[in-house]
């Protein structure tokens, strides 16, 4: 290897020694297996306080021959130590199956004996056991026949003093509340309901951010009998009114204030203006001085003393919780969860991010968006503790509450990700606790990810990709495969697809359809038709099933791999939220230099985290001096403020179809020729 190695990497900022070290192994190294040199390299010398450059310089130097034939190159490889000690080897093992792929298969070809697996491993409990695992139906199927439990009853399964829930208070000081009191808080929660007059089948509203009270109220809903209709506290009034519309809850939770770097945003006054639904108030601020209407109640009258430990039974089929995902028309979609539901999530987190009894689980998020759900039920029904804490995801004290709470396994949405490298600034915190991140939301920058595992002295990245309908994922990875970042490694176990071409035919490039049933996918939308939504017209399957639509673009790579592209339909990710364009170009018609507008999503060079850039027709009658700042106005004020515009483009006129409809693919095709170049 050439003797400028040392030079160089010193002028990347590695210290002398270890840059003369690491020229060392490549001199004595023979150039086989590259894979196997490059793990153990990066372990011994790319501790995350070298600069990141470094990193990437010696892994370019490690993989220049590296045959793409393979694969993408992979960042990390799992250690026989490392394979043994998961949950899916162990699975495996019992089943007297050595391949990955020969599972896989098994899981598809027998889902009824998967599933029946599953409930034995994750220990969930019944009043009544069902009969049959699954009566299929691709579309409707029939899980747990005839089965009778109250899936919150299976998130108690831990040691009463082990943690269930990790958060910070206002100091900033670490609260541990074990899961025998988390137990009790939820079936007081349960007993004032009841008090109040909830009964099952009811809905009860919730806008609050991720914190301990707000789990503690969420599974204290469902226990009740009710279903849980939790908003995202970050969406406008006009969004959080039409939620609340669509769902028709009895009484909604929410609190006074948001407490965010330093600042007090107020939440209460805006659920307030959304809904005349009476208001359960918890209140963070001592110092409130705002007046509650007459038909709300303060968190202290609320909650009794006494507590309820009976939780309601029901059937699998019945409705935990109401989620909200946008699709194409413009609404946003409710889609129910049952109880099977969590089953997919705590199924998912127990093959592919690995989760073990006492593991420590953090991803920033809200009950609103379905990781809030998703890490409730992933974390407790697998004995693990909630990590959360209300500082800012992109701000260093974030990662040092990862570094406090020694969090094993953390989850992110990239555009944090890309924060972090923008900034550098998670440097020097000491994040050898996690054996493992994961990453949902968003298209993933290889190299952002690439830069998210060395943070954490190379662990591996559980790519994480479904929906709201879905449960969890369809695709993703997991601990006892290398990792290349930026990509999935695996269809999820127990889920069936294929991907489609333009000529609908499989191919290694196309849309992603799914081959049913599999645990978790949804059955019903409560404002729309579910079989229009995802079923009809659909393609046949290469042996002629009924298929399934999600609108996820995706391409099969070589040595097994597969990398997101987007979505084919009228709808995009931002910030780890999917969003309708049709939603996005409504709100912004109101600008009143707008004569005509289209909303597209465009994916960066080197992939990532989708763009918003309008196209827009301007007015000539009302000119604008700065129409991006307008746009974007409009909508952190009537959408959500986590959604940002990239670009603002003006245009003579828009690409249209001869039945009007707006040509987004060429408007997409001229940004990337144009601005992207």
């Amino acid at each position: 290897m050439p003797t400028e190695i040392t030079t160089i990497l010193k002028g990347h900022g590695m210290a002398v020694s270890e840059a003369e070290a690491v020229e060392k192994a490549f001199r004595e190294w023979n150039r086989e297996d590259p894979a196997s040199f490059w793990s153990k390299i990066s372990k011994k010398f790319l501790h995350p306080n070298v600069p990141f450059v470094v990193h990437q310089d010696v892994f370019c130097r490690v993989y220049s021959r590296w045959d793409k034939a393979l694969g993408p190159a992979p960042a990390w490889i799992p250690s026989e130590e490392g394979i043994k000690a998961s949950n899916l080897h162990e699975m495996m093992s019992r089943k007297g199956i050595d391949c990955l792929d020969e599972f896989y298969r098994w899981s598809i070809e027998r889902p009824d004996a998967f599933v029946e697996e599953m409930l034995k491993r994750l220990k969930i409990g019944f009043h009544r056991k069902p009969t049959d695992i699954l009566i299929s139906n691709p579309e409707y199927p029939q899980w747990l026949y005839q089965a009778k439990l109250n899936i919150v009853e299976s998130c108690f399964n831990s040691d009463d003093e082990a943690t269930a829930i990790l958060s910070q208070n206002d100091n900033g000081e670490l609260v541990r509340l074990s899961y025998s009191e988390f137990h009790e808080r939820v079936a007081r929660v349960v007993y004032s309901l009841r008090q109040r007059g909830a009964k099952p089948g009811d809905r009860v509203g919730m806008a609050m951010p991720m914190t301990s009270e707000a789990i503690v109220i969420y599974l204290g809903i469902i226990a009740t009998g009710c279903s849980a209709l939790p908003v995202a506290e970050s969406f406008s009034t006009q969004e959080i009114h039409l939620r609340f519309e669509i769902g028709n809850p009895i009484c909604i939770f929410t609190q006074d204030v948001i407490k965010r770097s330093g600042k007090k945003l107020p939440l209460y006054e805006k659920v307030a203006a959304a809904t005349s639904a009476p208001c359960i108030i918890f209140e963070t601020d001592n110092n409130s001085s705002f007046s509650y209407r007459e038909q709300d109640l303060s968190w202290r009258d609320f909650l009794k003393n006494k507590a309820d430990y009976d939780f309601d039974v029901a059937e699998p089929e019945k409705e935990i919780c109401l989620l909200f995902s946008s699709g194409t028309s413009g609404h946003p979609k409710a889609i129910p969860w049952k109880q099977m539901t969590p089953l997919k999530a705590a199924n998912d987190a127990h093959l592919h991010q690995d989760l073990h009894s006492g593991d420590v689980v953090c991803w920033p998020t809200s009950l609103g968006w379905m990781m809030g759900p998703w890490l409730v039920f992933a974390s407790l029904i697998n004995r693990a503790t909630i990590a959360i804490t209300q500082e800012v995801p992109t701000h260093r004290g974030f990662g040092k509450f990862i570094q406090d709470s020694q969090v094993t396994m953390l989850g992110i949405v990239p555009s944090i990700v890309k924060a972090w490298r923008e900034h550098d600034c998670m440097r020097g915190l000491d994040w050898s606790a996690i054996r493992a991140f994961s990453s949902t939301g968003e298209c993933s920058n290889a190299d952002d990810m690439h830069f998210l595992m060395s943070l954490a002295g190379y662990k591996p990245i559980i790519e994480y990709c479904g929906g709201t309908e879905v449960g969890g994922a369809y695709i993703t990875g997991t601990v006892i495969q290398p990792c290349a970042p930026g990509n999935f490694s695996t269809p999820a176990m127990g889920f069936n697809l294929c991907i489609l071409d333009k000529a609908e035919q499989p191919g290694p490039m196309g849309e992603m359809f799914f081959i049913p049933p599999a645990l978790g996918l949804s059955t019903e939308i409560i404002n729309g038709n579910h079989h229009e939504v995802y079923f009809e017209e659909t393609p046949k399957g290469p042996n002629g099933e009924l298929l399934r639509r999600h609108g996820d673009q995706m391409e099969a790579l070589p040595g097994g791999y597969f990398r997101a592209h987007g979505r084919v339909d009228d709808a995009m990710n931002l910030g780890g939220i999917k969003v309708s364009v049709v939603q996005i170009e409504e709100l912004l018609r109101q600008c009143p230099f707008m004569h005509d507008i289209a909303a597209i999503a465009v994916a960066p060079h080197g992939g990532g985290p989708s763009r918003l850039v309008i196209y827009f027709v301007p007015s000539e009658k009302v000119p604008c001096d700065d129409p991006r700042l307008e746009m974007q106005y409009v909508i952190r004020e009537q959408l959500n403020p986590l959604f940002k515009i990239h670009d603002v483009v003006a245009i003579d006129a828009l690409p249209r179809t001869a039945s009007n409809k707006v040509m987004r693919r060429q408007l997409r095709a001229l940004y990337e020729t144009t601005h992207e170049s």
